[in-house]
């Protein structure tokens, strides 16, 4: 008597299989997800917010990722480097014999007046001449990957906020004028005998009245926190954040890790 296969029973044995790996592979994906979320609640700092007058008005969260990253000198070399690089114009520029607009007779008769023999007045030894090895017109810039460019910033601020040298401040109350902000620096112990700020670096956010407050103040470099850059974070001597420049800080350069 002839005896039929169990297809029926194997498929679906098959699917079952199937489903239960599915449900594994997607469970690990989630633990993995937790550990990754747990880590970054970890690594998020905490830092004391001054108000306007320079008193404690509480505390702030800045993120792990940007202000805890791992130290990274070569990196950070790399990216002032890169930075200097793009900022040389390059457009020196001199003419060699055969550009200069000049007559091309020669100069005297080749023998018998007793001095060297010359050609046309274009060589580099008359007057009016060529230059010979001048400077001529290059390309200096340098480039660097995006995510190189960032975990040097990264690196840059993370130093900083070890050497305590990093400030949050919360400037709501503030009404645009300069003696506000310039009491502020002297509460904070950031001027010299004359007032001006001594090596400050004062990230904006997007309120208009910071920067009209603070723009006159001499030695203070300021700047929006989406334009910040390696090279000017490692050039000051002590960083103020303005509330609400973290909030942008994070948008601008932790917007494509998180998509």
């Amino acid at each position: 008597m002839a005896t039929t296969k169990p297809t029926i029973k194997k498929s679906v044995t098959k699917k079952v299989a199937a489903k239960a790996v599915k449900t594994v592979v997607a469970k690990k994906v989630a633990a993995k997800e937790e550990i990754k979320a747990e880590k970054k609640e970890k690594m998020n700092l905490t830092v004391s917010m001054f108000g306007l007058t320079g008193a404690k008005s509480g505390t702030m969260t800045l993120s792990g990722e940007i202000f805890g990253a791992k130290a990274s000198p070569t990196l950070v070399a790399q990216a002032v480097r890169v930075y200097l690089a793009n900022q040389r114009q390059g457009a020196a520029h001199t003419k060699t014999r055969g550009e200069v607009a000049y007559s091309t007779r020669k100069v005297w008769q080749q023998k018998g007046t007793g001095r060297a023999r010359h050609g046309a007045r274009k060589g580099p030894i008359f007057v009016g001449g060529g230059i010979t090895f001048g400077p001529r017109t290059r390309d200096f810039s340098l480039e660097m990957p995006q995510a190189m460019r960032r975990q040097a910033l990264f690196s840059a601020l993370s130093s900083k906020f070890a050497d305590d040298k990093i400030v949050v401040v919360n400037v709501a109350e503030l009404s645009g004028k300069t003696k506000e902000i310039a009491g502020l620096l002297k509460a904070l112990s950031l001027t010299d005998k004359k007032g001006n700020a001594e090596k400050v670096l004062f990230v904006t956010g997007s309120d208009a009245k910071i920067k009209l407050a603070a723009k006159n103040i001499g030695g203070m470099v300021m700047i929006p926190a989406n334009l910040l850059h390696t090279y000017t974070v490692m050039k000051s001597r002590k960083i103020i954040f303005v509330k609400d420049s973290i909030e942008l800080l994070e948008k601008t350069f932790l917007k494509k890790k998180d998509n």
